[in-house]
C-alpha cells in the first residue's frame, strides 16, 4: 500500500501554499503562488476571493503533481489562513459581492472612534478578548454590506447588499470559511479564526448577539463553529472536483494559532513568535482566559475535539516583514537575503529608528493613526543604516510586546520559539535574542504554520494519536542566545520609545 499524507493549504496575506507532511512532520510537497495586493485608496487593502480560490486549486494540483503524489494518498487536509480578513458571498452562487478586506485595512478606523467615542471598548474585550480596531472582522463585514455595489443579478433584482443580507442570501467569512466553503460546501470556521472577528463570544463560546446588533450583521450570515481539530471533520473535498478524490478537510486554525500548534506550544506558558508579514506572539495560557493590562489581546489559542478550549494571549504587530518588502519597493535593497549583509557592514544604525508604521500601530501601542517615521538622519547616513534600523525595528516591536507578555502572565520567558520567513535570518535571530535578551530556538521545519494545521487535521483523523508524537517531531535547527551586555541594549530600546512616539496619530484625514 502507498505511504499516506496529511496536506496543509496556507493561505496567507501575499499568497497560498500547499504542503504535504509525512509521520515525522518533515516537508514531502511544496508549492506556492503569490495573488495581488490590492490598494484602491491609501489605508485601503483588498484581495479577490475568486483568485485566491484559483491559486489554491493550482498550488494543491502543483504540489501534489510535482512530489508524484496521488490525492487518494492524503488522509485529510487542514487549513491555515491569514485571520480576520474578510469576505461576503452569495449563498446561491458561490460569488463574492465585494473584493476581501485585508486584515491590514484601515478603511473602517472612523467607525472604529466611533465606538471608541461611545463609550464601548471595555464592552467589547470584556466578550471578545480584543482591542476595539480596523484590524477585525466585525467592522469590516459592515462597511461590505453598507458600501459594497448591488449584485446585478436576476434574482437580486438590484436589491442593496444590506437587504439581501438580511433575507439569508449572504455568507460571510474569514479565509478559512472560504475556502472550507469551496473545498467541502459548508459553512464552518473553527474557534481560533472565529474568535478574531469581534462578534464572537471567547467566554460562552458562541456569536454574541448584541454584538452581531451593534455590527447590524444577520446571524444567518455567520458560519457554524467547530472545534480547530474536528473529528467529525469539515466535510470531504468532491471526487467529481479538482482533487479527483473525496479528501476530509478536518483541521482550521487562524494562522499564528496554527504556528502556535506548529511549534507544539501546547502547554501553559508556552511562547512562539511568527516573523511574516507581521509578527505574533502567543503565548498559551491553557484553559484561563487572561485578561489584559498591557494592550494585548486575549484570544483562543486552539480546541482538540472533546476538550475544553485553549487560550493565548497575543501580541499583534502589524508590520515586520512587510517593512523588509518595503526596502525592496524603494529599491535599497535588492532581495530579502542582503539585508543581513548590509546591516552587518555597519557597526550600529548611528542613532537612526524605523519605525514601520505603514498601517498604524498595534500591540502594545493600537493607534490606526500612527504612520511609518523614520528618525535620527543625518547627512551621514546612509541604506546601511536605514536596513539596520530597519531589522532593529522588528526586534524592537517584538521587545514591546515580550515585556507587556510577561507582565500580564507573570512568567517570565525563557527561551522563545520562533518561525516564519524572516527567521532564516541569523543576523535578525541574533539580534533579537540580544534585544529581548532571551535564548531564540528555531525550529528545523520553519513553515509551521502550515505544519500547525496539518497537525489539527492529522489529529482529528488518526494519522496522529497523540500530541507527544507531535512533542517528539520537534527538532531544533539553532539557538541563539545574547550576545550584547543588558545595559547596552536598555540605552538602545529606551531611545525607541522616543521614535515610536513621533509616529503616533500622524494621519488626520484618510
Amino acid at each position: 500500500m502507498a505511504d499516506t499524507y496529511v496536506g496543509a493549504i496556507d493561505q496567507g496575506t501575499t499568497g497560498t501554499r500547499f504542503m504535504v507532511f509525512d509521520h515525522s512532520g518533515q516537508v514531502v510537497a511544496n508549492a506556492y503562488e503569490k495573488h495581488e495586493q490590492i490598494y484602491p485608496e491609501p489605508g485601503w487593502v483588498e484581495h479577490d476571493p475568486m483568485e485566491i480560490w484559483e491559486n489554491t486549486k493550482d498550488v494543491v494540483t502543483t504540489g501534489l503533481d510535482e512530489a508524484d503524489l496521488d490525492p487518494e494518498q492524503l488522509e485529510a487536509i487542514g487549513i491555515t489562513n491569514q485571520r480576520e480578513t474578510t469576505i461576503v458571498w452569495d449563498k446561491e452562487t458561490g460569488k463574492p459581492v465585494h473584493n476581501a478586506l485585508v486584515w491590514q485595512d484601515r478603511r473602517t478606523t472612523d467607525r472604529v472612534e466611533e465606538i471608541q467615542d461611545e463609550g464601548k471598548v471595555e464592552w467589547i474585550r470584556e466578550k471578545t478578548g480584543l482591542e476595539c480596531d480596523a484590524y477585525f472582522s466585525a467592522t469590516k463585514t459592515e462597511w461590505i454590506l453598507d458600501n459594497a455595489e448591488p449584485l446585478k443579478m436576476e434574482a437580486s433584482r438590484g436589491e442593496d447588499v444590506r437587504k439581501r443580507a438580511q433575507n439569508g442570501e449572504l455568507l460571510m467569512g474569514t479565509i478559512d470559511t472560504w475556502v472550507i466553503y469551496n473545498l467541502t460546501g459548508n459553512h464552518i470556521t473553527d474557534v481560533s479564526n472565529a474568535s478574531r472577528t469581534m462578534l464572537y463570544n471567547i467566554r460562552d463560546l458562541e456569536w454574541d448577539d448584541e454584538l452581531l446588533e451593534e455590527f447590524n450583521v444577520p446571524k444567518s450570515m455567520v458560519p457554524e463553529v467547530r472545534p480547530s481539530s474536528d473529528e467529525n471533520t469539515y466535510g470531504s473535498t468532491d471526487a467529481d472536483g479538482f482533487l479527483g478524490a473525496e479528501v476530509p478537510v478536518a483541521g482550521a486554525l487562524g494562522d499564528q494559532q496554527a504556528a502556535l500548534f506548529g511549534q507544539t506550544c501546547f502547554d501553559e506558558g508556552d511562547a512562539k513568535n511568527t516573523y511574516g508579514t507581521g509578527s505574533f506572539y502567543l503565548m498559551n495560557t491553557g484553559t484561563d482566559a487572561v485578561e489584559s493590562d498591557h494592550g494585548l489581546l486575549t484570544t483562543i489559542g486552539f480546541q482538540m475535539s472533546g476538550e475544553p478550549v485553549q487560550y493565548a494571549l497575543e501580541g499583534a504587530i502589524f508590520i515586520t516583514g512587510a517593512a523588509i518588502e518595503w526596502l525592496e519597493d524603494v529599491d535599497l535593497i535588492n532581495n530579502a537575503a542582503q539585508t543581513a549583509e548590509l546591516a552587518r557592514s555597519v557597526d550600529s544604525t548611528d542613532g537612526v529608528y524605523m519605525v514601520p508604521a505603514f498601517t498604524g500601530l498595534g500591540a502594545p501601542h493600537w493607534d490606526g493613526r500612527a504612520r511609518g517615521t523614520i528618525v535620527g538622519m543625518t547627512r551621514g547616513t546612509r541604506k546601511e543604516h536605514i536596513v539596520r534600523a530597519t531589522l532593529e525595528s522588528i526586534a524592537y516591536q517584538t521587545r514591546d510586546v515580550a515585556e507587556a507578555m510577561e507582565a500580564d502572565s507573570g512568567v517570565d520567558t525563557t527561551t522563545l520559539r520562533v518561525d516564519g520567513g524572516a527567521v532564516k535570518n541569523n543576523f535578525l535571530c541574533q539580534l533579537q535574542s540580544d534585544i529581548i535578551q532571551t535564548d531564540i530556538a528555531r525550529p528545523e521545519v520553519d513553515e509551521t504554520t502550515a505544519l500547525g494545521s496539518a497537525y489539527a487535521a492529522g489529529l482529528a483523523v488518526g494519522y496522529w494519536d497523540t500530541v507527544d508524537e507531535l512533542r517528539d517531531n520537534w527538532q531544533i535547527d539553532r539557538e541563539f542566545s545574547p550576545e550584547k551586555d543588558a545595559e547596552e541594549v536598555d540605552k538602545l530600546y529606551n531611545r525607541w520609545d522616543d521614535a515610536v512616539e513621533k509616529s503616533l496619530d500622524w494621519a488626520q484625514e484618510e
